[in-house]
C-alpha cells in the first residue's frame, strides 16, 4: 500500500512573476486591483494590492484564486455549472462554502496536466480581472486548462 503522494506545486518565483504581470496589466487597463496566487491547498503563495484598490478586493482575489485552484476551473464557470445542477443540495450548499466564488477573475494554473495553483484578480470588471489573470499565466508560460494529451 502506498502511503504518500507527491503533488506538483508552483514555485514561489513563478508566483511572484505572475503577480507582477497581473499588476502591470491592471496598470495598462487603468484599474486598481488586488492579485493573489494560491496553491492547491488554499495557501497564499503571493499577494499584491494597489494602495487605492478597494479594501474588499483583498479577500475577493484570494477567494477567486482558491476557487480556481481547488476545482481546477475558472471561477466564472461556476455560475453556469450551478444553474445546470439537478441536486438542490449542491446548488444551495456550494455557494455557501467558505472561499467559494461564482464570478470571473479566478483562473487555475496548469503545468502540463497538473493544476498547481490558482490566480485571482479583483478590482476591475470580471472581464478586466480575467484579462489580468491571463497576463499572469502568460508571463510564466502556463495555462488555465490542462494540456491536451
Amino acid at each position: 500500500m502506498q502511503l504518500t503522494v507527491q503533488l506538483p506545486s508552483l514555485h514561489w518565483e513563478a508566483a511572484h512573476a505572475m503577480t507582477r504581470a497581473a499588476i502591470q496589466k491592471a496598470e495598462e487597463l487603468s484599474i486598481r486591483v488586488s492579485v493573489a496566487v494560491m496553491d492547491r491547498g488554499g495557501n497564499l503563495l503571493t499577494f499584491a494590492r494597489h494602495a487605492d484598490a478597494p479594501f474588499h478586493t483583498t479577500r475577493i482575489a484570494q477567494d477567486k484564486a482558491t476557487t480556481a485552484a481547488g476545482f481546477g476551473l475558472p471561477s466564472r464557470q461556476w455560475w453556469d455549472l450551478l444553474e445546470q445542477m439537478d441536486s438542490p443540495g449542491l446548488k444551495a450548499g456550494l455557494p455557501g462554502t467558505d472561499r467559494f466564488v461564482v464570478f470571473g477573475g479566478g483562473l487555475p494554473v496548469y503545468s502540463g496536466s497538473d493544476c498547481v495553483a490558482g490566480v485571482g484578480v479583483s478590482g476591475g470588471s470580471e472581464e478586466e480581472d480575467e484579462i489580468c489573470a491571463r497576463a499572469a499565466l502568460e508571463a510564466v508560460g502556463l495555462r488555465a486548462e490542462p494540456d491536451p494529451g
